[in-house]
């Protein structure tokens, strides 16, 4: 098992989905009876990279392996072997595989054989066979090794076996007509029958009689069979398709006839990413068999990184916590409405909270901040589970507690620089980098950290010609990386060009860091001023709120609290609110490993040193005493929304209750507008004890966008994708 998975259940409870479809719990293998007795539906499980799938299959080989057949492949992990011969594809290659993890011992029950499977995997293995080169039929028979041994338990059965056929294929009259693949094919299957299979499992070779133009003769299927694999095309996708049956048939019959009575539950098949071609290859003949009337009696669990993949069209589907006990489904007149699609659901906050207590199961962990990783992953496990793993390593016993002396250090920003040991044979990791890695698998990380401070498309393609010229010759960087995103399953939107926030936390925080250069930060600082100047007055994009959020990006707030000051006493004060919210929502360049306390804790409490600020820096230079009072205001209230919106840090009740007051005494101020701010006081604090983003208009549930005054349209000088 790779990990402690949580908010599973409803997959391995004793009564979840898997007990259901296999008949047997996972914990213990007590019988439970069939929710689908006569026609099972094929499991898949959906969602984004990170969010379990791969997690969930492996816990199910673990669980089950020992009380039944189960077989596990990675469909993506299929890959040629160093001299493949014209047999091998992904298919041919994919078989055997899962045909010797079904033959695993398992508790009262004998090793499943594979006889249908051997003989169509050796016909089409012998199709490029000549007496001048055996060396080529000796490597194919032994790479076929462990699925004959299903059949023949003696090691070197296949060594013999080459001479024999090559000697019967010369001894054949040669016939002009019959193509020569079917003529060494037939003489395989005759060397083979003869030489290993028994009386009995003679017959499994009358299966192959039903394959097309095989007449009810099961010799003449098999050797039709190897024809139609040496022409390719979708002759060999009809042939891959009766191979993949095969095994079907294979499994059906080691649970059917003389074995009744002596085996529990049913076999579990295992494909992870099955959304490729390969996935759709193994699960597309068993639907469309079940779909004709045809019952196998298998538990097949799959997973699918494409939540509307095409394969999925006529699927059942269904959220995690709705198979807990039941998945209600039923088969339609569609071949794919044989799959019940189940969409796994994020991590919820006691979920997350658990995690955190198997690494630091004293509580060391300062409060809140399972919420606030919680909140940095949208609940998506795997970053739970390396944020969990790094709290509780940063805080082994008879170490210092890091920042134990700073309160608050320890927060999920903080976390990312952390290093973890994943395994004892590989060196530790960095939080950051391993979730990327993972998340994002050879990908340019390079490109994609630059694009994630985009905004809009329009900003990413902006970036794209100034920032990353010439990384392409095939066209437009910005749209190919869009187009990247969206078949990684990634949400690409009109706010964030990466929109989903714990990707675009982790590209920026490798855009940060990634020239190791403090404190210049020169493509850090490079990316955010080409954004600056194109969002400025002249530039490609201009809009205010665009402008001033890169300029706190930078870290300079004096023009974005003389904006809030000079456009305070406009009449649409819910537009203020929200350019306010924007602007804040600026990522905050913090130093690499930094241990201290939060500096914008101090701005907005007010406690910073008297005088530690030049007034250029603060905006104070020529203003009256009402215009400076309302300046030191805007920027505390900045300073706390800025720190309170950010992902990457914990709330703080003594900044949250500042952030109320500074709205409160700006109710008083404004000539219309203090219902507003009043009920910004009220609400925006609400919204942050609940980890929920500030809401706009103020206890609304619409998030809205830039700018904003609650409707999600962009106000002011900005464009609808800046």
């Amino acid at each position: 098992m790779e990990r402690e998975l949580y908010g599973r259940e409803a997959i391995f409870g004793n009564d979840g989905l898997a007990a259901r479809l296999t008949g047997l719990t996972p914990y213990g293998s007590a019988r439970v009876a069939y929710e689908h007795r006569d026609d099972p539906p094929v499991a898949v499980l959906t969602g984004g990279r990170g969010m379990g799938k791969t997690a969930a299959l492996k816990q199910l080989r673990h669980l089950y392996r020992e009380i039944t057949p189960v077989a596990l492949v990675d469909c993506e992990a299929v890959v040629p072997p160093a001299d493949p011969g014209p047999g091998w594809t992904p298919v041919t290659g994919a078989l055997p595989e899962l045909a010797t993890q079904l033959t695993a011992k398992v508790h009262a029950a004998r090793p499943v054989q594979f006889p249908r499977l051997s003989l169509g995997l050796v016909a089409v293995a012998s199709i490029s066979w000549t007496r001048e080169d055996e060396t080529r039929a000796q490597r194919d028979l032994q790479s076929l090794g462990p699925v004959l041994a299903t059949v023949d338990t003696r090691g070197d059965a296949a060594t013999g076996w080459v001479t024999k056929v090559l000697t019967k294929l010369a001894a054949s009259a040669f016939d002009s007509m019959v193509p020569l693949a079917g003529m060494v094919a037939e003489a395989t299957i005759e060397t083979v029958l003869e030489e290993t299979f028994s009386r009995f499992q003679r017959r499994s070779a009358d299966w192959y009689g039903s394959y097309p133009h095989a007449g009810g003769n099961g010799r003449i299927g098999l050797r039709q069979l190897a024809v139609d694999f040496e022409r390719g095309g979708d002759l060999r996708r009809r042939a891959e398709d009766h191979l993949v049956l095969a095994l079907v048939a294979d499994l059906v019959r080691a649970y059917g006839g003389l074995a009744r009575g002596a085996r529990r539950g049913r076999p579990v098949l295992l494909l992870d990413n099955a959304h490729t071609l390969l996935g759709r290859q193994l699960v597309e003949p068993v639907l469309r068999q079940r779909a004709s009337g045809v019952r196998d009696q298998i538990a097949l669990f799959a997973s699918s990184r494409a939540r509307d993949h095409e394969g999925l069209s006529h699927a059942v589907r269904r959220r995690l916590p709705e198979v807990a006990h039941g998945s209600h489904w039923a088969r339609g007149s569609e071949v794919t409405s044989g799959i019940l699609a189940v969409e796994l659901t994020p991590l919820g906050p006691a979920h997350v909270q658990a995690a955190f207590d198997r690494h630091d199961p004293v509580g060391r962990t300062p409060a809140g901040l399972a919420r606030g990783v919680h909140r940095l992953t949208g609940g998506r496990p795997l970053g739970v589970a390396l944020l969990a793993q790094a709290a509780g390593e940063a805080l082994v016993p008879g170490t210092p507690r890091p920042g134990s002396s700073q309160p608050g250090s320890l927060v999920p920003g903080a976390l990312l620089d952390r290093t973890v040991e994943l395994r004892e044979d590989r060196a530790p990791v960095r939080v950051a980098d391993e979730l990327l890695a993972r998340l994002l698998p050879g990908q340019q990380l390079d490109v994609l950290s630059v694009l994630a401070a985009a905004h809009g498309e329009d900003s990413a393609r902006l970036l794209a010609t100034a920032r990353l010229r010439g990384r392409s010759l095939d066209g437009d960087v910005a749209l190919q990386v869009r187009d990247v995103l969206r078949a990684q399953d990634w949400p690409v939107g009109p706010e964030y060009f990466v929109a989903d926030p714990l990707l675009r936390a982790l590209l920026l925080h490798r855009l940060r860091f990634q020239d190791d250069d403090h404190p210049y930060y020169a493509v850090w600082r490079a990316v955010h001023e080409t954004l600056r100047t194109a969002y400025a007055p002249g530039g490609r994009c201009p809009s205010v709120p665009h402008r001033l959020h890169q300029e706190l990006v930078l870290g300079r707030t004096r023009d974005c609290v003389t904006h809030l000051r000079e456009r305070f006493t406009d009449g649409d004060v819910t537009a203020w609110l929200g350019s306010l919210r924007f602007i804040a929502s600026a990522p905050y360049p913090r130093p690499p490993g930094y241990a201290g306390p939060d500096p914008r804790r101090a701005v907005a409490l007010g406690r910073e040193a008297a005088g530690s600020l030049p007034d250029g820096e603060t905006g104070l230079a020529g203003l009256g005493e009402r215009a400076v009072e309302l300046q030191l205001q805007l920027r505390r209230l900045l300073h706390a929304v800025w720190l309170l919106s950010d992902p990457l840090a914990l709330p703080d009740e003594e900044v949250v209750d500042k952030m109320a007051h500074e709205l409160r005494q700006l109710s008083g101020r404004h000539p219309t507008g203090n219902s507003v701010l009043w009920d910004a006081a009220t609400h925006w604090p609400q919204d942050i004890r609940a980890w929920r983003p500030l809401s706009m208009p103020p206890g609304s549930p619409d998030t809205g966008g830039p700018g904003t005054g609650g409707s999600g349209q962009r106000r002011g000088n900005g464009g609808s994708d800046a």
